[in-house]
């Protein structure tokens, strides 16, 4: 039986460098509980080592807690990844790592990177420059992520930077993303007419929060039998009725 999922899709924890320190995978877990959310990623830039803190954290809830990340392209633009397990994504980490740009975080510029476990206990800092572009193409990221199970996603096409359009221009047509995301910047019904060239797309909506009051901001609504990556791959493409309710 089908049923609707309500989810939020791009979440960054304190080890995004950008995100509040507040953002714990706890606090996060406990806020979705409380917003209502059914399904959440956690998509850190250029890194999924809190990943599997949220889904212990969420282990005796009934949220579900993808493996994500936000990475960023040599073109400087972001994109999603999503998986269900944490296998996976820690593979996808492992590439990502390799093809970082060489340098350490500078904790007073951009803030700390912190990892931490299921009870907000501090486990290290990661020293990686995460914030800066790695040297991986759009094109290679979006096929890695395929090649790995998972679905990628633009972020926020409609910002005017870091999104795929702002960075290329346009999105090329052998750039197989499977959805394209709208932020809470823009108003729905102003994003179907300032993109409605993309209407081929499958379109989300999700809160890219860094701070706990924004996690729920904007979401998507999920027509499937249960909440995983094979049946949002399902909702995402229209198949046997799952579907994303804009």
């Amino acid at each position: 039986m089908l049923k609707k999922f309500k989810a939020d899709l791009h979440i960054h924890t304190c080890l995004s460098p950008c995100a509040g320190l507040e953002m714990s995978p706890s606090a996060i877990v406990k806020t979705a509980g409380e917003k209502g959310l059914d399904i959440i990623a956690i998509t850190d830039h250029n890194s999924a080592e809190n990943v599997i803190a949220a889904k212990k954290a969420a282990a005796n809830t009934e949220l579900t807690v993808l493996a994500g990340m936000e990475i960023t392209s040599s073109e400087e633009a972001h994109i999603l990844a999503l998986f269900e397990g944490i296998e996976d994504i820690l593979k996808l980490q492992d590439i990502v790592y390799e093809n970082l740009l060489p340098g350490e975080n500078d904790e007073r510029r951009f803030g700390e990177q912190i990892v931490v476990n299921e009870k907000d206990e501090v486990l290290s800092f990661n020293k990686r420059l995460l914030i800066a572009a790695t040297a991986l193409t759009a094109h290679s990221i979006v096929n890695t992520i395929h090649s790995l199970g998972g679905l990628a996603v633009a972020s926020h096409i409609d910002r005017n930077s870091f999104s795929i359009i702002s960075q290329l221009g346009f999105i090329p047509l052998d750039l197989e993303f499977d959805a394209l995301e709208i932020s809470p910047r823009i108003k729905r019904e102003e994003a179907l007419n300032m993109f409605d060239n993309y209407n081929s797309y499958t379109w989300i909506f999700s809160s890219d929060a860094h701070d706990v009051e924004n996690i729920g901001q904007s979401t998507t609504s999920l027509y499937m039998k249960n909440p995983t990556i094979e049946e949002i791959a399902s909702a995402f493409k229209c198949i046997n009725e799952r579907r994303v309710i804009k």
